[in-house]
């Protein structure tokens, strides 16, 4: 009971919210009109050490058998690798396009701002092919790009909003908040770190390029 209490009082609150500053969590984000009042919603942030345009070509090839989702490839994309490098077949998405197994799709995008996706449930499909899931109800994603006043770092928040019936709210406090906050940390840092990484070494290169008048070494 006092662990219960604990993880409802100090643990969730922070989890809800990781990254984010006050501003973040109560402002709107592209997509919220998708689940106008969830039941379940989040808003969660890193900061990257690169622009925004660095960091969109690792959003826009997100996805399930894509560059993968950057977390726990065992869980979310059939045990393959999450990409370590910019895919240029995956570089183009649109309106209506799904990129999950379980059915995300792609709702409004703003090519180098944000990318959101959402989904509804099946009432039956989905569950009977899942097995011990149950229906949920609806859910929405968004990524969304806002870049720092120094143009050189970028903030990257993630919101989900999620409506569900008694039975959905019941499995998203026993199991959805939990995992979904494993799972979009990882994502969160997966994608800070790849930008950066690959950010980094362009500029080492420009900058080796520069100084030696362009000739290949």
């Amino acid at each position: 009971m006092l662990v219960a209490c604990g993880y409802v009082r100090l643990a969730r609150p922070r989890m809800a919210r990781w990254g984010a500053t006050d501003g973040e969590v109560a402002g709107a984000m592209p997509g919220d009109e998708e689940v106008p009042g969830p039941q379940f919603a989040v808003t969660r942030a890193v900061t990257i050490a690169a622009p925004a345009e660095a960091v969109w070509p690792w959003i826009v090839q997100i996805g399930y058998h894509r560059a993968g989702w950057y977390a726990y490839d065992l869980f979310d994309n059939d045990d393959i690798p999450s990409a370590e490098a910019i895919l240029p077949e995956f570089q183009h998405l649109e309106i209506g396009q799904v990129i999950g197994e379980e059915g995300f799709a792609v709702r409004e995008l703003g090519p180098g701002r944000h990318l959101v996706l959402a989904f509804q449930y099946p009432k039956t499909q989905w569950v009977v092919k899942q097995g011990v899931w149950p229906k949920f109800g609806h859910c929405s994603m968004c990524l969304q790009l806002r870049p720092v006043q120094d143009g050189e770092r970028t903030r990257l928040l993630y919101r989900v909003r999620l409506s569900a019936p008694p039975l959905g709210r019941a499995v998203m406090g026993a199991f959805f908040e939990p995992a979904d906050f494993i799972q979009s940390r990882k994502m969160l840092t997966g994608i800070k770190r790849r930008a950066e990484t690959h950010y980094a070494s362009a500029f080492a290169a420009e900058a080796h390029k520069t100084k030696t008048g362009g000739i290949a070494r």
